[in-house]
């Protein structure tokens, strides 16, 4: 058993645990911490320091991170502190930790758990995932493959970006019913099946558990179904990534 400790850095709380990488299940309790009010690098760094320090793993780390990430360095900050643009989050994070450390985008991170080891797994032809939650994170895979970066949910629609009109937290700071956020909904993944026709769109976040209340007013000609590994998709393929990272 091969085990990669795995981070999840998110708006509203920072979350780890050391991860089988064979099979994605958590070898030791989830640890989550409140993320900084802020959410400056050098308050995320401690707190990432803070997990590192309670597991009893060694060796590489994998972790996430609510932005477009290119070789470990962060280019946007959409819901996070500006600051975070330019910086080299796997410098700041390795100089907090003293270990390597992957970082790459949170969706990114959980389309991998789920196409590997989730509702995606064994799927060929184009596979969308769309994680909503706070905003809407997205990530696409061709044949299995990841396509990184992606950041569906800063679309244009009708003047204002996709996640500002049909997130989760949208629905619930304007107490939308499941069928009038259903419809706002439908508007981005129309806007999506035209740009990139996918055969498969898997729907995580926490709403993920609901699916039953919404998908059916969802008009798609893909397959839509609910994502498989919930809250563990972003720390598991943070994990996987970090590993595979050292393998190759």
């Amino acid at each position: 058993m091969t085990t990669i400790l795995g981070i999840d850095i998110g708006g509203t709380g920072i979350k780890g645990a050391p991860v089988d990488v064979e099979t994605g299940s958590f070898t030791a309790d989830r640890l989550r911490v409140p993320t900084p009010s802020g959410g400056s690098p050098a308050d995320v760094a401690r707190v990432v320091g803070e997990i590192v320090a309670h597991f009893d793993t060694v060796g590489p780390i994998g972790c996430t991170f609510p932005a477009v990430v290119q070789r470990g360095v962060a280019l946007t900050a959409a819901n996070v502190d500006p600051l975070w643009i330019g910086t080299d989050a796997e410098a700041l994070f390795e100089s907090a930790v003293h270990r390597p450390i992957t970082v790459v985008n949170d969706a990114d991170a959980a389309g991998v758990a789920e196409i590997e080891l989730g509702a995606g797994k064994g799927r060929k032809g184009t596979v969308l995932l769309l994680t909503l939650g706070t905003g809407i994170g997205s990530a696409l895979f061709v044949d299995g493959k990841l396509v990184p970066n992606t950041e569906f949910g800063h679309l244009d629609i009708r003047g204002k970006a996709a996640e500002l009109r049909a997130s989760e937290k949208v629905r619930e700071d304007k107490n939308l019913s499941w069928a009038k956020w259903a419809k706002r909904l439908n508007e981005v993944i129309s806007h999506l099946e035209a740009l990139l026709c996918p055969d498969l769109i898997i729907l995580g976040g926490g709403v993920s558990r609901k699916t039953d209340k919404f998908v059916p007013f969802l008009n798609s000609r893909a397959e839509i179904v609910p994502a498989q590994m919930l809250n563990q998709a972003g720390i598991v393929g943070a994990a996987r990534l970090a590993h595979r990272k050292v393998e190759a």
